[in-house]
């Protein structure tokens, strides 16, 4: 892992630590996350399912949060796609976050590269190249946003058993790069 991702990785871990420390009440609020950075090596995506799946797990065992597995399995699937993506596509590393957001986990995974993904029109005699329009079907909402430095792509997931709601359409505005993924 780099250095800028080591010490986001950190500054993030330390900032849990400290407002849990300040406001022991905030998981009352209902404020839960859990965040690490990826490198894009081998294992990565699926110690990333196994961060998503530990907090799930927390969301229930200590917070009370019913997780049902239809929910649990989305959320595992939407890391996956959204952090092969970045792996795919971007030299540097990646983190992914998770948050309990009401009854919603938001993932959020942020890279360094500039550009933004192009969901394919549906077309089932491609092979591959399906990750966002999975991503899309099974979330309540997904957008893509340029940050100063490459861009963040969040996701949300809703935690009970009610199917999927209205999508959220990918921004894409002119001159827009990242091309077809």
């Amino acid at each position: 892992m780099n250095k800028a991702a080591q010490d986001e990785a950190a500054q993030n871990d330390d900032r849990f630590q400290d407002e849990a420390a300040q406001n022991d009440d905030r998981f009352q609020d209902g404020l839960v996350w859990m965040s690490a950075a990826y490198e894009g090596v081998p294992g990565d995506i699926a110690r990333a399912r196994e961060m998503a799946r530990a907090f799930l797990a927390r969301l229930e065992e200590d917070h009370g949060h019913r997780v049902p597995d239809r929910a649990a399995q989305a959320v595992q699937l939407v890391v996956s796609e959204l952090l092969t993506n970045a792996c795919k596509h971007t030299s540097g590393p990646a983190v992914v976050g998770l948050e309990l957001i009401g009854g919603l986990v938001e993932i959020t995974v942020r890279d360094s590269d500039p550009g933004l993904p192009v969901a394919r029109a549906a077309d089932p005699s491609r092979v591959g190249q399906h990750g966002l329009e999975i991503v899309m079907a099974v979330s309540q909402d997904f957008e893509v946003y340029r940050e100063p430095v490459g861009k963040r792509t969040t996701a949300t997931v809703r935690l009970t058993d009610e199917p999927r709601g209205s999508v959220g359409r990918m921004p894409r505005a002119e001159g827009d790069g990242g091309g077809e993924r």
